[in-house]
Order: structure tokens, then sequence, then C-alpha cells
């Protein structure tokens, strides 16, 4: 049994901005072969709109229980109106949500095709988002808004999705936040500068690889590893790399954790249903249990077992409270990062 425990979290209030994503999910079932071409025809069945990026993150530290803010644009279309409604329903703050009408809510439509009483799978993905980033004047509107919420906050979690909002306008209230003893974490997907000295980063594997100029599989090896982070760290002045390794679990750097680093493996069931969101799940419960004055180390076993619980649901989702209760029992303890041999 793992010996990390579940803070309480109701008290907390926590910020997310980042791109808002509209996740779109259609249901069929498979008829027969195309007269037309050589596809198969499905016949609708049912669709439901969800919850996306920095909108799934805000879901992730709802459902643990704590106060959440959401800053982000979504444009005046029906996906945006149907986002902001379920977060609404969900008990968020969205009057940090600017509706801009020259912006289309990004929207990933995702087709999931099953036979009756068989389980749904993916079989095409469609990305409708406009040509552009978001616009300047909402870029700023979102940052002042954001900025002026900062005396009532407790944490700050900035999800980048590379839709253009996070840049150097949120980068400059971040390091304020930080300025000001907020817990600040950085989920990056493109952006890092002028995000110096924030608490934490949480990228994935691939997107360290990116950032460092590495190709992915050199960082298999612990020693490579070691010293991507290390440069990594010093060049953000963050006090944390918390980095996400896929069916590796997540290795954790700075602070207790040093330059050798402490890793932990995955956590959850060895067949995994669907990764969509599982980084989210991570940065969230990471960046909560930092505000909750939880050790780093103690943070990455909690966020490691909330991933571990959503790879294996359908689409994006969340990890409750009881789930991580239930999940933690079993979830796999820290240890030193080896340096371990690559298959």
């Amino acid at each position: 049994m793992n010996e990390v425990s579940i803070p309480r979290f109701s008290q907390l209030r926590v910020a997310v901005v980042g791109d808002l994503v509209a996740d779109h999910y259609i249901f069929a079932e498979p008829r027969r072969l195309s007269r037309e071409a050589p596809v198969m025809v499905l016949r609708h069945k049912d669709e439901r709109i969800g919850a996306g990026g920095a909108a799934n993150v805000a879901r992730n530290l709802r459902a643990l229980d704590s106060q959440v803010s959401v800053f982000g644009a979504v444009g005046r279309d029906a996906h945006g109106r149907e986002l902001k409604k379920k977060l609404e329903e969900e008990g968020m703050d969205l009057a940090g949500v600017v509706s801009d009408p020259t912006w289309l809510t990004p929207t990933k439509t995702r087709i999931l095709a099953a036979e009756a009483r068989r389980f749904p799978q993916q079989v095409l993905r469609i990305d409708r988002e406009s040509d552009g980033p978001v616009s300047p004047v909402t870029q700023r509107d979102v940052a002042r808004k954001l900025m002026k919420r900062m005396d009532d906050l407790d944490a700050l979690l900035i999800s980048d999705y590379a839709y253009g909002l996070v840049g150097e306008q949120l980068a400059e209230v971040a390091r304020a936040f930080a300025q000001a003893g907020k817990v600040v974490v950085l989920d990056p997907r493109k952006q890092l500068d002028g995000f110096e000295g924030i608490s934490a980063v949480t990228p994935n594997i691939g997107e360290l690889a990116q950032f460092t100029n590495r190709a992915p599989e050199d960082l298999d090896d612990v020693g490579e590893l070691r010293a991507v982070a290390d440069a990594f760290l010093k060049r953000m002045g963050s006090r944390y790399l918390l980095v996400t390794r896929g069916n590796l679990g997540m290795a954790l750097f700075g602070g207790e954790a040093g330059f050798e680093g402490v890793a932990v493996q995955a956590s959850g069931a060895s067949e995994v249903t669907d990764v969509s969101g599982a980084g989210d799940s991570a940065a969230s419960v990471f960046a909560l249990s930092l505000a909750a004055k939880e050790s780093a180390t103690a943070a990455m076993v909690l966020a490691n077992t909330a991933s571990g619980v959503v790879v294996m649901e359908n689409g994006t989702a969340v990890c409750t409270r009881d789930q991580l209760t239930e999940a933690l029992r079993n979830s796999p303890a820290p240890t030193p990062l080896e340096r371990a041999e690559v298959e």
C-alpha cells in the first residue's frame, strides 16, 4: 500500500488559463461497405460535447473538490456555448472566459464505431480551428482578467495546447504570480519563453525532447534524461520538472529530487483504453498537491495515480477523489531513478 495520502483540496482556489477545446464525440454502428467508395457506412447513434484542453484541466481540478476559476477564450459559436455550459454546470467560475467573435472554438470531432454491445473504437478525428492564433486583443483581455484575481488565488495552472493564447501576455502574469509566492505550473506544448522562475513545468517526454533538440528515444537513457533535465531546470529557473513518460511512468527533478531524480512506475492496469487527457490529469493533480503543501514527490505519486485512472476511460476523463483514494492503495511507490537498459 502506498504511504502517500490525499490532502484536502476543497479550500484551495485554483486558476486554469489556456486553450479551451471542445471534444465532440459522435457514436455510430457499422452497417455495410459503401457502393460509392471502399469505405464503411456508419449509422449515427448519439453524440455529445466534452471538455478538452484547458477545459479538461479545469474539470480534473473540480473533480477533486477544489474551487476553480477558468480563463481563456471561446468563439461565439454553438460548441463554445456548449463548452461554457458544461463547465458552469460543474460549478466553475467562468468570469475569465472571453467570447471572441473572431475566434472559432477549437473542436476535435472523434467518430467512434462499434457493433451493438461492443466497446466503441475511434475510427476518425476531424479538427476544426481558426486559421491563426487568438487575437492580441483577446490575449490581453484574458491576461488582464487573470491579473486582477491574483490576490484571490492559491495556484495558477497554464495549459498550452498551441492555439496561441499562451504567450508573452500570460507569461508576464505567471511571473507576477510566482513572485507573489503562488504555486505556478506550466503544462507546455509550444511556449516556454517568458515563463522562467515559475514553480514547475510538466512536459511529456516528447515535448521535453522537442524543447531540448533531442530525439525522444535518446531520453530513454537515464543518464541523458538527467543531463537534459538539469539543463532544462537551469534554463527555466523553475524548482521542479515533472516528466510524464508514457508506459514508463514519471520522473521528477529538482527540489528534494535533486539532479539524480526520483521516478515512479506507471499506475493502473496494463490495458490502456485511451490516453486522451492523461497529461491534463497529471498536471492538474501535481499543481493541486503542491498548492496543498505536499512534497513534490508525493505530488508526483498522486499525479501518476490519477493518470492511471483516466487512461482506463474512453475519451477525456477525470479522476474523482474516491477513485484516487481507491487507486492509491495499489499505486507504485517512488524510487530513485536508476540507469535503465534501453530495450
